[in-house]
């Protein structure tokens, strides 16, 4: 396959209200390096993205506030790579628009959508994975997922039900499942045909677009009509002028979970959608009490199953708390309990209410 018709498309537009506060409106968490790492979050997918798609094809899908810091992070990148939402519309307008601006410059672009706050471990299986999904999308008019073995029934993840009696690699999806309650969890995994959905898609440009000229046809109508400007110095004003008027939707809700021609291929890499303090450690190495810890020099006393993460290394002393949320940063000190995380975005209206924008 000719590696000049791979694109990917990064979104890079959300908040990350679950990982406050070092997560902020004016500071994602994708621009954070929130496993100590030395790289961001998006730094680290651009870099993963970029072992199978040329630079020049890769483009980052942000708020209009975020350009700088994404020019700052990846210098390997042009200002006409980044596109800007004018307006939070969700993900089906972007992918859209997206999709447009390459079909316009290579109408036998091969395109891959992926989150910027992803963790995956084993970069060489996910490379594997998409280029054989880039070459059945070549082959064929499908859009495609990678599934994600679940290996615990989480209920705060979407499903993907496949073909239980395909016994191809890349199989039918059946359909989509909403988040589920515990039981239900249990029984997907039970059944053994059902995958996380980790919003990583792949799909020829044509394919994508004549779903949404099918599925979405008016939204298809009111970025059609601006095809001209697109990729020239008049794009920003008619984006500007009409991306808000897209309906907010997600690209499940308005094409996946219509189309006919879904497929999910089993991811063979690990993976962890880093979405909370949680999840973060989960992923980390943590010590004998199952205390994981980032940047801080921790001395930790009858203490366990903590998060404990502090902005520039520092001398952290805890004592006597078990399966807490420890983060210093700046301005904010939080000392949260793990059991109450998904309640930081209730938490973080609530200090916004009482102290204003400052430290949100």
């Amino acid at each position: 396959m000719n590696q000049d018709n791979f694109y990917a498309v990064i979104m890079a537009g959300g908040i990350g209200s679950r990982f406050w506060p070092v997560s902020t409106t004016q500071f994602p968490k994708q621009f954070h390096d929130m496993l100590g790492t030395g790289q961001s979050l998006l730094q680290k997918t651009f870099s993963r993205l970029n072992q199978i798609v040329p630079s020049k094809n890769i483009q980052i899908l942000t708020n209009e506030r975020y350009l700088d810091l994404c020019l700052e992070q990846l210098p390997a990148i042009s200002e006409s790579q980044v596109v800007l939402e004018p307006a939070m519309r969700n993900t089906a307008p972007c992918i859209l628009l997206s999709a447009l601006k390459i079909y316009k410059e290579n109408p036998e672009g091969l395109m891959l959508v992926a989150p910027s706050d992803h963790w995956i471990e084993d970069e060489a299986a996910f490379k594997k994975d998409v280029e054989t999904c880039f070459q059945s999308c070549s082959e064929a008019a499908i859009l495609m997922t990678l599934g994600i073995v679940p290996s615990f029934p989480n209920t705060g993840y979407g499903y993907i039900e496949s073909d239980k009696e395909s016994v191809e690699t890349i199989k039918p999806v059946l359909q989509f499942r909403e988040k589920p309650d515990y039981k239900t969890a249990q029984q997907f995994l039970a059944e053994g045909n059902f995958f996380w959905n980790a919003g990583i898609f792949i799909w020829s440009v044509k394919s994508i677009l004549d779903a949404f000229q099918k599925y979405m046809p008016d939204m298809y109508r009111l970025f059609n009509e601006g095809r001209e400007t697109l990729n020239t110095e008049k794009e920003k004003g008619f984006v500007n002028s009409n991306y808000p008027d897209a309906e907010n939707i997600s690209i499940d809700y308005a094409i996946l979970e219509k189309a006919d021609n879904v497929f999910v291929k089993k991811a063979t890499f690990d993976w962890n959608d880093l979405g909370t303090w949680g999840a973060l450690h989960d992923k980390l190495d943590k010590d004998s009490e199952e205390n994981a810890v980032v940047r801080a020099i921790p001395h930790l006393i009858d203490a366990s199953g903590n998060m404990v993460y502090t902005a520039t290394e520092k001398l952290v002393v805890v004592e006597g708390i078990k399966d807490y949320i420890v983060v210093d940063k700046e301005d904010v000190l939080l000392i949260y309990p793990k059991s109450k995380e998904q309640d930081i975005k209730k938490l973080l209206t609530n200090v916004s209410d009482a102290f204003g924008k400052k430290f949100t």
